[in-house]
């Protein structure tokens, strides 16, 4: 049996799906049952036999986690800790979502699961901790980092995007931090995949889709598909800025492009370029 965590989220609401879709025996929690607190889970867990454990949840507010250290680091460190020891405890599989934030941006090319991270804000340092905390206590654990994800059910750029198109005829976009659009039902459609292909071959990757770009160039993508598909019905105007004209209280690294070459020989994935995952997407809604 399969154990989704956080399955009411925007990822975790698309695993849900395909999981149903391929007649998968699972069962899901959301925040009903409290990852920081390890008797919970473990009373949650007590009668049943769990080969999986896929753990979607997170406190992902990037900015927020500056204020809130403590509870970004009880839900990403402590959490993952107390999920990791239920799945030592069931002997379980898990795979665990983690970001590109924990890179600092500064490397030229693509980050590869060998380089070190160095995260320099709140979140992402509890999002690493997460990573050790699970490293240190399991080997059978799948550890993806993903990046810019977007999907039907959750707050996301591409959503934000459509209703500042819809209320501003003046739309200005950071255009100096690079990285890869990540539609959701692709990282969900991997996630299956592991577990179709009862996988041994643990460890960190990373995946997004495939290509490069900057915040401001994903906009003007959404801008023009989204026309093309009559969401949008009016011209707009979008304006490159630089991060220091557009300041937030977490420091947001520069470069979080990250090579899928290792995730993509592990599991033979023919990973879609991030235009024509936007495409679908836009489409769907």
């Amino acid at each position: 049996m399969i154990w989704l965590i956080g399955n009411k989220g925007m990822l975790g609401s698309d695993v849900g799906y395909f999981l149903k879709e391929t007649h998968k025996d699972y069962i899901a929690s959301d925040i009903e049952v409290d990852i920081t607190d390890l008797e919970e889970l473990k009373r949650f867990i007590s009668d049943k036999k769990i080969d999986w454990i896929i753990n979607c949840s997170a406190y992902t507010a990037v900015d927020k986690a500056e204020d809130e250290p403590g509870k970004a680091f009880k839900i990403n460190a402590e959490g993952a800790l107390n999920i990791a020891k239920i799945a030592r405890e069931k002997e379980a599989k898990l795979i665990h979502i983690s970001t590109d934030y924990v890179f600092d941006g500064e490397k030229n090319g693509s980050y590869t699961e060998d380089d070190d991270p160095n995260p320099m804000g709140v979140y992402g340092k509890s999002k690493l901790e997460g990573e050790r905390n699970i490293q240190n206590i399991i080997e059978k654990y799948f550890i993806l980092r993903t990046a810019w994800l977007y999907g039907k059910n959750g707050n996301n750029f591409v959503y934000t995007m459509l209703r500042l198109f819809k209320e501003k005829e003046v739309v200005k976009v950071v255009s100096d931090q690079w990285g890869t659009p990540t539609h959701t039902k692709d990282l969900a459609g991997t996630i299956i995949k592991i577990i179709q292909d009862k996988s041994d071959k643990y460890g960190i990757y990373h995946f997004t889709n495939e290509g490069r770009t900057n915040w401001y160039e994903f906009a003007k993508e959404i801008y023009e598909r989204a026309k093309k598909h009559k969401l949008i019905k009016k011209n707009i105007n979008i304006i490159p800025i630089t991060t220091e004209e557009y300041p937030t209280k977490a420091v947001r690294p520069k470069n979080t492009y990250m090579s899928k070459e290792k995730i993509k020989s592990s599991f033979g994935l023919n990973i879609r370029d991030w235009g024509n995952s936007l495409e679908e997407f836009l489409m769907d809604i």
